[in-house]
């Protein structure tokens, strides 16, 4: 164990023993970063991230460096040892809780999911989207998605506080758990259909791909349609979170509308 005379992100954890007894406590653990060296002697921690479902990333020392420096460490008082736990800023919520906060508003269930956005500062934008736009929760899986970091924390500007994080082992499979209940599944993609042609209303789950690879294979196959935004200029792409604003907000003013002809 080792002390540090700063500490400003309390979510990054360095060391074999503070990433190891950070596992067993159960605490909410995003992805472990490891050097190769470091690997063959961490036989104890990948077994127990391996249990735990937690996602190891093989990392260069350089890397660890920079995320220590970054989160406001002293590189060399700290001495990561190799091995850096990137710790969950919250603790993560179920579709339990958010489907208790649907029943509340008397509203049909509304849920964003991410496949394959790594960037925190995009995740934490949505957030504070979804929970503006009024959706019930954000799903975000243990593989190909970043988890709810202080970066992201901090981006969502307290928006976590008020709709639900849902992190899942599988995205495939939380996609059949909840078409099981009703709910709609729709992902964004240039080739979907464009959203004043598409059907938002009801139970939906909207899903937002990564702004390079978009949506994986599974999940678009799983979906029960595609979505598009029209756009009228000359670069053909929005960033993951302007996207999902965007479709946020049709989904709700198409709700809205639907709720006025009654």
């Amino acid at each position: 164990m080792f002390k540090l005379e700063k500490r400003e992100d309390n979510t990054l954890l360095l060391g074999r023993n503070t990433v190891r007894e950070a596992i067993k406590s159960g605490r909410e653990i995003d992805a472990i970063y490891m050097t190769e060296a470091a690997e063959a002697s961490a036989r104890e921690i990948l077994a127990l991230a391996k249990t735990a479902g937690i996602p190891i990333k093989k990392a260069h020392k350089n890397k660890l460096d920079e995320m220590t420096r970054f989160a406001g460490y002293d590189v060399k008082a700290a001495n990561h040892q190799g091995i850096i736990a990137r710790a969950a800023a919250i603790r993560y919520s179920t579709l339990e809780d958010a489907e208790k906060l649907a029943e509340q508003r008397g509203e049909p269930l509304f849920l964003v999911a991410l496949d394959g956005v790594e960037d925190p500062h995009n995740l934490g934008a949505i957030v504070r989207s979804a929970e503006i736009f009024g959706a019930h929760g954000v799903v975000i899986p243990k593989r190909r998605s970043v988890g709810m970091t202080a970066a992201a924390a901090k981006t969502a500007s307290g928006a976590e506080e008020y709709v639900p994080v849902i992190k899942v082992g599988n995205l495939p499979a939380f996609i059949d758990e909840v078409k099981g209940k009703g709910v709609f599944v729709a992902t964004a993609d240039m080739d979907g259909v464009s959203t004043d042609r598409a059907n938002l209303t009801g139970a939906m789950m909207l899903i937002i791909g990564s702004e390079g690879q978009g949506i994986s294979r599974l999940v678009k196959q799983k979906a029960d349609f595609t979505i598009k935004i029209d756009m009228y200029g000359k670069i053909n792409s929005l960033n993951a979170s302007a996207a999902a604003a965007v479709l946020m907000y049709e989904k709700k003013r198409q709700d809205k509308a639907k709720q006025t002809r009654k």
